[in-house]
């Protein structure tokens, strides 16, 4: 029987291992994983090196401790695999990756089956085994281990963009590599021929299913959160928990790529969860898998490591020629999807052009580590295989992943700063410059008053703040002679304010004063506001905030369900959402306005930020004037919305108070936690019901026009009008159509675009009535100015409303006969014109 305690002691030991590696391979700028690999082949080989200088008798038990292991494929599987996965999927920023959406699925799904391809058959000629394990071999290979690439990347200050390519190419590829792998080994383990057809069908069903079951337990928990009243501990168990259950049911159950599926949820989280979740449980959360995945990633390397001597231990001269072989293979295959596929999508303009450095970097950068030791391992214990077909894999994976840990990984470092890539852009050297400038500006004016206040010596002032001054001094003067165009130093300031805006809408999250879904639209918007800036400067930062305001599917739908099936109910709601959107939206443009004043002032020129706030006035125009066109229709709950955030915002600022007390010692503990229970009973105020407000009784008393007709002349009228919700810019009349109803105006306000003017109509008018009386076509489009509600009466229900309301009939002649004698007024000028 295994003894747990023996199995503890050994992980304790492993994990004092892993905390000791991790500072010496900084000291000695070693990626990490080299370093623990080194320490896993010594384990590894202790016992063999023990025996061969004949000291077995004397290190017998400390040997046995390696030797007797319980370490399996399917302990890294179902233990380790699903962590990685995880914390992998949840740390990806998905909005940034979907920008190079297209290079990176090419890397990760195309390469993956490309590289699976020309391996398998390359080493085919020479492997002696059948073409299925060279294709098997292949995809076990494909797995790339972004760990120590990154951690280099980010060390020598390589672009964000390379980075995010190679995370995301790993993130989908190790998705890819092992559901290709799992296709594989049952097609071995069935003793089917080699069928690609088929094969790639159940890859794809695979991946897919994966990905649509993932997404789906990610979005269940999402709806669950809510439930757990913000209680960090319960999100973040949560979340354990699923990634476990979402492989286990995906793999045993639905028989799909697990893998896949825990990806998918966890991207879920991590694009949806950031509004469901707030700032402060959310960077706990973050933390947490963050730790969770570098403990798994370290047992799993250090004790794949343990096992390679074992698994080389025969190796001979043909095993190097055929890992040669395997080497050119992959690296091949890399180069081609690059340097031969890549460009074909930059053509097609679904991708930003790759520069070549990048693309030889990338290359370089595709290191194989502790996943490609554990498809190795599974590969020497499934009996399927027989032993030359399982030493074949084993020997050549484990080969290929030290050619890539030991030579690839030690010299990256070295590649990058050949290729450039360890440089700032002149952008991000610009913005280093002016924030260090003002940073150092700061700091020698805390020096100088903290040197007054505690009468200090001047000269000892001078000597610590003479640094600094020249400093500043050599970035003025490098910032005068590589000066940006203004057009540049624009793109970075709207950048700084779009990063801004994303950091003010976390803080509703935070104050509770949104709902959940508009912070998430929130949070979407002021990405696309710094993308836009970082693509096309003010242009596409003016751009993103236009499609900030127009009307999401989610509306439109609403409306067509309203319009052709009179589902009122969902447009009430995407109406509630449009107005607490402008509303909050308006309440940051206030706050962006301090921050350019006081933030962007400072590391700018007067003339620069003076544009900013031009740009940041008009946006404040535009969104002012959309939440004015709502208020217009709806000041009650405008302003409910209004007293509902002044309450939250109150609420927050009292516990914030609370919290000062506490820490600076004036309240005790148990007081502290009485005054913070008493206020998260109140805090989660929920968003009060909107009501589109199309009772047709309360819209006939807004009509001057009907103002005189009996109770019983208004029930029969009620019966006749029907109601109709309009949307600013929508077409109600369309010139040359056949007239078929007139249009009251209970609210809001339309324009009548006849061939001559255009004439404004407001509540209480009407239009539309033209066409009835004199039987000929529309004369004029008429499109609403703004939100309108409107009584619709069609044509019969109109001549029987004036046969049955004579006052009502000769109110409306008097305003038709006027409106016919401006028209004829019109036609006669436009007719002196052409004669002339």
């Amino acid at each position: 029987m295994l003894d747990i305690a023996f199995v503890l002691i050994v992980i304790t030991a492993l994990l004092v291992v892993v905390g000791v590696c991790q500072p010496l391979a900084a000291y000695l700028k070693l990626p990490p994983p080299v370093l623990l690999g080194v320490v896993g082949l010594a384990l590894g080989g202790f016992p063999a090196l023990v025996t061969h200088l004949g000291w077995s008798r004397e290190t017998d038990a400390f040997s046995e401790v390696f030797l007797d292991l319980p370490v399996s494929s399917g302990i890294f599987i179902y233990v380790f695999l699903p962590l990685l996965v995880f914390e992998a999927g949840i740390a990806t920023d998905v909005r940034r990756m979907l920008e190079d959406a297209a290079p990176i699925l090419l890397l990760a799904i195309v390469a993956t089956l490309i590289s699976t391809a020309v391996v398998g058959l390359a080493l085919w000629p020479f492997g002696r085994v059948s073409l299925v394990v060279c294709l098997l071999l292949g995809s076990v290979v494909s797995t790339t281990d972004p760990a120590a690439v990154i951690a280099i990347f980010r060390d020598t200050g390589a672009p964000a963009r390379l980075t995010r390519l190679v995370e995301g190419e790993a993130l989908l590829n190790d998705a890819a590599a092992i559901a290709l792998f799992a296709v594989l080994l049952a097609m071995i383990g069935t003793a089917r021929e080699l069928d690609i057809g088929s094969g790639l069908r159940e890859f794809f069903m695979s991946f897919v299913g994966g990905g649509l079951f993932g997404m789906l337990a990610g979005r269940a928990l999402l709806a669950v959160i809510p439930m757990v009243r913000d209680d960090r501990l319960a999100e973040a168990t949560l979340t354990l928990a699923l990634a476990y259950g979402v492989f286990i049911v995906a793999e045993r159950l639905l028989h799909v790529s697990g893998v896949v599926a825990v990806l998918a949820s966890a991207m879920t989280i991590s694009a949806l969860g950031r509004s469901r979740i707030a700032p402060y449980n959310w960077s706990f959360l973050a933390d947490l898998w963050d730790q969770l995945a570098f403990w798994a990633r370290s047992l799993i390397f250090i004790l794949a490591s343990i096992l390679v001597p074992r698994l080389l231990g025969d190796s001979d001269i043909r095993d190097l020629l055929l890992l040669a072989v395997l080497i050119a293979a992959a690296f091949a295959a890399r180069a081609l999807v690059l340097f031969v596929l890549m460009p074909l999508l930059e053509r097609v303009k679904l991708t930003q052009p790759i520069s070549s450095a990048y693309k030889y970097a990338i290359i370089w950068g595709g290191l194989r580590g502790a996943l490609t030791l554990v498809l190795a391992l599974g590969v020497t214990e499934n009996a399927a295989l027989d032993q030359h077909a399982q030493r074949f894999v084993a020997v050549l994976a484990t080969g290929f992943v030290m050619f890539t840990l030991f030579v690839n990984g030690t010299t990256l470092r070295l590649v990058i700063a050949v290729l450039g890539l360890h440089r700032l852009s002149p952008r991000n050297l610009v913005l280093r410059d002016r924030i260090l400038a003002v940073a150092y500006a700061e700091v020698a004016d805390s020096v100088r008053h903290m040197a007054q206040y505690h009468g200090l010596a001047p000269r000892s002032v001078e000597q610590v703040i003479e640094p600094y001054q020249s400093w500043i001094t050599a970035a003025d003067a490098r910032d005068e002679a590589e000066r940006l165009p203004e057009r540049e130093r624009l793109a970075i300031a709207l950048v700084a304010l779009g990063n801004q805006e994303r950091v003010l809408v976390l803080e509703t999250r935070a104050d509770q004063v949104a709902s959940q879904a508009t912070v998430q639209v929130l949070l979407g918007n002021a990405d696309a506001l710094v993308e836009g800036a970082r693509a096309e400067g003010r242009l596409g930062y003016q751009r993103a905030a236009e499609r900030a305001l127009s009307f999401p599917p989610a509306f439109r739908i609403a409306y067509f369900l309203y319009r052709h099936f009179g589902i009122q109910r969902f447009l009430a709601d995407r109406l509630a959402d449009r107005v607490e959107l402008l509303l909050v939206t308006r309440l940051l443009i206030e706050r962006l306005v301090s921050f350019n004043d006081e933030r962007l002032g400072a590391v700018f020129q007067d003339r620069l930020t003076a544009i900013t706030r031009e740009i940041i006035e008009h946006r404040r125009e535009e969104v002012g004037g959309a939440l004015d066109a709502l208020r217009r229709q709806y000041p009650d709950y405008v302003a409910a919305l209004e007293e509902r955030f002044l309450r939250q915002s109150a609420l927050r600022q009292e516990m914030g108070r609370y919290q000062a007390l506490y820490e600076e010692g004036l309240i005790p503990q148990e007081l502290y936690d009485d005054l913070k229970r008493g206020i998260s009973g109140t805090r989660a105020e929920p968003r009060p019901r909107f009501e589109i407000g199309l009772d047709t009784h309360r819209l006939i008393e807004r009509l001057d026009i009907l103002s005189g007709l009996d109770e019983q002349q208004l029930e029969r009228v009620a019966r006749l009008l029907r109601p109709r919700f309009t949307v600013p810019n929508e077409r109600i009349i369309r010139r040359g159509d056949r007239g078929d109803a007139v249009f009251f105006i209970a609210s809001g306000a339309v324009e009548v675009r006849l061939p001559a003017r255009r004439v404004r109509l407001g509540s209480g008018e009407f239009f539309g009535e033209m066409a009835l009386l004199s039987g000929q076509p529309r004369q004029a489009d008429v499109v609403a100015l703004t939100y309108c509600r409107l009584l619709v009466l069609r044509k019969a229900d109109f001549e029987r409303f004036l046969a049955a309301n004579p006052e009502a009939k000769a109110e409306i002649n008097r305003i038709v006969e006027a409106r016919l004698s401006v028209n004829q007024e019109d036609g006669d000028r436009a007719a002196r014109t052409v004669s002339n």
